[in-house]
């Protein structure tokens, strides 16, 4: 099965990363959880004021239209602390890790 990547990077203009990590865990989290297709979903802070967003989805199109949930989600929710950099959708080559232990 072939998966697909939603990144995005976001400026972060007010606040702290783990505010606007919180805040992601704890909205944005539960929606993409309730979308056909999602896998995965998890912020990173990259320094310098950059936030990346990473979801991983069954399908393209399901990556695509993830793009259209951020958005309205990030705009309504934490749109006065962060702004939108970059956004991509790709199809991974590979994607292979260890088993998390529990």
């Amino acid at each position: 099965m072939q998966r697909h990547i939603r990144l995005a990077t976001y400026e972060l203009t007010r606040g702290s990363f783990q505010e606007v990590a919180d805040l992601s865990k704890n909205g944005m989290l539960p929606i993409f959880s309730n979308e056909p297709g999602f896998i995965e979903y998890g912020v990173a802070d990259l320094g310098n004021n950059l936030v990346c967003s990473i979801t991983i989805w069954e399908t393209r199109e399901q990556a695509e239209r993830s793009v259209h949930v951020a958005s309205t989600w990030v705009s309504q929710n934490i749109g006065d602390r962060v702004k939108l950099v970059n956004s991509y959708v790709g199809e991974f080559a590979f994607l292979h890790g260890a088993p998390v232990l529990a």
